[in-house]
């Protein structure tokens, strides 16, 4: 059964860095391209950065330059590092394996203060 959990989220002040955690299930580790999106209230949700099955890495243009993706192979483990975060990077972010139709995670709220 597919889990993917995620930590690191909480309540920081604009400028400030969170590193989002999200330890995966072997089999879909291994398996699946590793994706954050992120949800704000009222939005729909958005993809904010990929790590795909041969290496290559995305990120939406909103974050570009200010987060990273990265994983560790052997600790089964996405990270999301996040810099110099503005108020509107406030949401609930999710880590994902395989896109829209694949697993979720349930979620870890960012909420960037003024």
């Amino acid at each position: 059964q597919a889990q993917l959990l995620e930590s690191g989220g909480g309540l920081v002040q604009t400028g400030g860095s969170l590193r989002l955690s999200c330890l995966v299930s072997k089999n879909v580790f291994r398996t699946y391209s590793m994706n954050w999106y992120r949800q704000a209230p009222g939005k729909e949700r958005e993809l904010v950065a990929s790590i795909l099955s041969g290496g290559r890495i995305n990120y939406a243009d909103s974050v570009k330059d200010r987060f990273t993706i990265s994983k560790d192979n052997a600790k089964l483990t996405v990270y999301l590092q996040m810099n110099s975060l503005k108020p509107d990077d406030t949401a609930v972010y999710y880590c994902n394996a395989g896109q829209i139709h694949g697993f979720w995670g349930q979620g870890t709220q960012v909420t960037v203060s003024s």
